[in-house]
């Protein structure tokens, strides 16, 4: 009794608890990370963020409380917890009854050359007491992580795109207001400009061979003045007439005359005064001829034609001045432009550099852009990296858990052993005597007479409850040998089959 009493109960325990527990079933669907199918050599996505990584954000999309709310909701899933539990408790079983788990397998790094873990697939799985709602809520679960995947990266490339773009338009919008500037500066600074550095030089030294030629044929045309002038001081302005010229010699005349009546007479002799009266009647008649022809215009040839020559030599003078102070003002304004070159040639630079540098990051940014247009064109078309269904969640056939066959052996293994223990627990704790040699022995005396058992109507009573004990165990364990046989290991009309198959009769 001692070792069959703990056995059988605890068997019994183990198989009960087998029994009692529910079955939770579990759907699985393995999804594969497919690349994409034109080489990068000619299409790059902009979705460069490793498998695991993406695994991971599509994970904390779905995982959200809202959506596993909308699932539970919608299968009315944990109805025996919704009086007992919080919704976040709820949502954090469902979170444990989801299982993601990723594929790797041993690839060689395009980069590195080396061969390196890397994610090709995941399983996802989905766990409860109900096969049908286990198999529904894993296609839903699969199909969003599916949808997500799509939705995620056409949306990353639309994002990318749109982004480029309008970093473009910023950056054109830069570049124009950089031209701008140039154009009013070049504006401003035309003539100081570095590009016509060499022009303002060549123009200035010929404007420095023009002022020296100039100034050559001005000093020319000062000699020629002053000798003119020089001319023209010997040179009466008026033709002298016949009478003019009678009256000159008659005073000339008269002139000799009274030198030599000064010589023979005195002052008062009349011959004298009358010689003196002549000479001045004579002086004063050509001094009035003088004083009537000077006041019209010259007549003489030589005069005028000299005076005219030297008119034009005074013109042709003012004009070389003129021309001279002319070509000094651009000389001095090209020596200007010159000297301020270096300083505008600075700034002017500076805004070339900006200019290479803006259109630099232009021609980048398109590059850029058609790359993501098309890297969005990829995605659109589901011709990127992207998720494919290779083994989509079955209905389960079986539980998924409890083992019962495993809860079962671990209780016969337990009860045997509990049996044994405590049957010799017993054994080694029981001090009674049953027989003449153990009493005698312990003793030290020997046994003079022995009396029989003497069984009564209890004692008879008690093996007989015993035996019924025993055959109801038996019974029962070989009843529940029968159900674990049965559902665990192969049904019972297979079993007569194949058995009735085997030995026909």
């Amino acid at each position: 009794m001692s070792l069959v009493v703990p056995a059988l109960a605890i068997i019994a325990l183990s198989i009960a608890v087998a029994l009692l527990l529910p079955s939770i079933y579990k759907s699985t669907a393995t999804i594969l990370i497919e690349e994409q199918e034109i080489p990068t050599d000619f299409v790059m996505t902009t979705v460069t963020s490793y498998a695991e990584q993406r695994i991971q954000q599509l994970t904390q999309r779905i995982m959200s409380f809202t959506r596993l709310m909308e699932i539970i909701n919608q299968f009315n899933l944990y109805a025996d917890m919704k009086e007992r539990y919080t919704t976040e408790e709820i949502v954090d079983q469902m979170r444990k009854d989801t299982e993601l788990k990723p594929v790797s397998a041993e690839i060689i790094d395009r980069r590195t050359g080396r061969p390196t873990a890397a994610t090709i697939a995941f399983t996802l799985s989905y766990q409860g007491k109900n096969a049908n709602t286990v198999l529904q809520v894993s296609n839903i679960l699969t199909s969003l992580y599916l949808e997500e995947n799509l939705k995620v990266r056409a949306k990353q490339a639309e994002e990318t795109a749109g982004f480029l773009d309008s970093e473009m338009s910023r950056v054109k919008q830069e570049l124009a207001e950089i031209e701008a500037r140039i154009s009013e500066f070049k504006r401003v600074h035309m003539n100081a400009l570095p590009e016509v550095m060499q022009l303002n030089l060549q123009t200035l030294s010929g404007i420095e061979r023009s002022m020296e030629v100039t100034g050559e044929q001005l000093r020319g045309q000062r000699e020629r003045e002053g000798y003119l002038q020089a001319q023209l001081a010997g040179i009466k302005p008026y033709t002298e007439k016949e009478d003019e010229l009678a009256s000159k010699k008659r005073i000339e005349e008269l002139k000799v005359q009274l030198v030599a009546l000064n010589q023979r007479f005195s002052e008062e002799h009349p011959d004298v005064k009358k010689t003196r009266a002549e000479i001045a009647q004579l002086e004063e008649r050509l001094t009035g001829i003088g004083s009537k022809g000077g006041s019209g215009s010259p007549d003489n040839p030589a005069y005028i034609t000299l005076s005219a020559q030297l008119a034009s030599a005074r013109v042709e003078v003012q004009g070389l001045q003129r021309q001279i102070e002319k070509l000094s003002a651009e000389a001095a304004e090209y020596r200007r432009r010159i000297v301020a070159t270096p300083k505008v040639e600075e700034e002017y630079n500076g805004l070339l550099a900006a200019r290479t540098s803006t259109q630099a990051k232009v021609n980048d940014l398109m590059r850029k852009l058609m790359e993501a247009r098309v890297s969005h064109g990829l995605e659109k078309e589901q011709m990127g990296e992207r998720f494919t269904l290779i083994d989509p969640p079955r209905l389960p056939e079986k539980p998924f858990k409890p083992n019962r066959l495993a809860i079962m052996l671990i209780g016969l293994v337990l009860g045997i052993g509990a049996g044994v223990g405590f049957a010799a627990l017993r054994e080694f704790s029981d001090d009674s005597v049953h027989t003449a040699e153990q009493l005698e022995a312990s003793t030290q005396f020997p046994v003079l007479a022995g009396i029989p058992v003497i069984e009564t109507a209890r004692d008879i009573r008690r093996k007989r409850g015993r035996r019924m004990v025993y055959a109801l165990s038996t019974a029962g364990a070989l009843a529940a040998g029968i159900l674990v046989f049965h559902f665990f290991v192969m049904d019972l009309d297979v079993f007569w089959a194949k058995l009735a198959r085997k030995m026909p009769l």
